[in-house]
């Protein structure tokens, strides 16, 4: 989605700045002028076709898309959060059932476990990597647990062989999310391939983002892969015929054909946030500030180029009051949030958690961004350390 201010906070801005442009955390306005003619004739060709549902053009994603991946088996269907409720309901994860994930992720991970009966448990995570903590995952363990979801958070894959092992032994269903992941690689592996299943997120501003919402599932298992065909339409084996109970989550045409366009360019897009990730690292050394961390057994896609400030708010204000827009992901964790608060988590039982929602700030990063523009929020950061 494209960041657009409001003209009143236009305004403001070009009142304290002058006529500084302002800078956003993304910009796909750039990137579709860059790739305006696949684009146009993406659209057109799923236009002319008359077909917009489920035809050649998600079936050839599909293919395309878990090629990419390293996976036997693709599924396009409507959105990320659909993509998880879809492999739990695969697996056969039920009402009764706990499911153990973060609380320090998007909402959409513990809403597809409620949307499936289950139960979420939330455990705490890494302080540096942000991603579920293996011991945290093993200690969560019940007779009840059938599975867990593995959050690879910012574009950092999770430590997953501790998890696969601990899952392994304990008979539980592995979900990866990789919403905010696409091309990210543990052990050089592309992430999404170590569990029963991947799911992705194709929502506009992701690494691989669609015109709208989207997602997908990738997996070796064909059982699996033919439960979530017949699940994303109605359990239809033969049209209006319901073999199963099912949903409506389809991945359509228009968006399978952009996918399709963007697909080839995302390793030179991961590359570029790489780039202009060590280039913001090497630049603020030395500040008050947590940096991005990369260990030694992945490759980070930078989704968010992420720091920690222990007065993150102030900072935020800084660099709006200089025209530099970030965001927070995610401000409060799901155990902390009212619609979750029967899930009886206490404030302070997710330390780590709770810590990284206080200070996490977003940085602008997207391939299309210059490196004076990271050189100019690099420079505003720095300002306000030296206050």
């Amino acid at each position: 989605m494209a960041f657009h201010a409001p003209l009143n906070i236009t305004a403001a801005i070009r009142n304290t700045i002058g006529e500084t442009m302002p800078i956003y955390p993304v910009d796909l306005k750039t990137q579709y002028q860059n790739l305006r003619a696949d684009m146009d004739a993406a659209l057109s060709r799923v236009l002319e076709s008359g077909v917009f549902i489920l035809d050649r053009e998600v079936r050839a994603f599909e293919a395309e898309f878990s090629t990419y991946c390293g996976s036997a088996f693709g599924m396009g269907v409507g959105s990320g959060t659909d993509a998880l409720l879809l492999a739990l309901l695969a697996g056969g994860i039920k009402a009764g059932d706990e499911v153990i994930t973060v609380s320090h992720t998007a909402v959409a991970t513990v809403a597809a476990i409620e949307l499936c009966g289950a139960r979420p448990v939330l455990v705490d995570i890494d302080p540096q990597r942000y991603t579920m903590l293996p011991e945290q995952f093993e200690a969560a363990i019940t007779p009840r647990t059938r599975a867990v979801i593995p959050v690879h958070l910012y574009g950092c894959p999770v430590d997953l062989a501790p998890i696969l092992e601990i899952a392994r032994q304990s008979e539980i269903f592995v979900v990866e999310d990789c919403a905010q992941a696409h091309g990210a690689m543990y052990k050089g592996q592309r992430v999404g391939t170590f569990g029963q299943m991947g799911a992705f997120s194709f929502y506009p501003t992701k690494n691989l983002g669609a015109y709208g919402d989207g997602g997908g599932l990738v997996t070796d298992n064909p059982d699996l892969a033919k439960q979530v065909a017949l699940l994303r339409q109605y359990g239809w084996q033969e049209r209006y015929i319901s073999k199963i109970k099912g949903i409506n989550s389809r991945l359509d045409e228009l968006q399978a054909a952009i996918l399709r366009a963007k697909l080839p360019h995302l390793d030179a897009w991961n590359t570029r946030r790489r780039t202009l990730a060590s280039l913001y690292s090497e630049l603020l050394q030395g500040c008050n500030l947590t940096l991005p961390c990369e260990p030694v057994d992945v490759e980070h896609v930078y989704h968010q180029y992420v720091i920690q400030h222990p007065q993150r708010d102030a900072l935020k204000a800084f660099l709006f009051e200089k025209g530099i827009y970030t965001y927070i992901h995610y401000p409060v964790p799901v155990h902390l949030q009212p619609a979750y608060a029967d899930l009886g988590y206490a404030p302070g039982s997710l330390p780590f958690t709770e810590q990284a929602a206080a200070q996490v700030l977003s940085l602008p990063l997207y391939p299309e961004m210059s490196d004076d523009l990271v050189h100019q929020v690099s420079e505003t950061i720095i300002q306000f350390c030296k206050l």
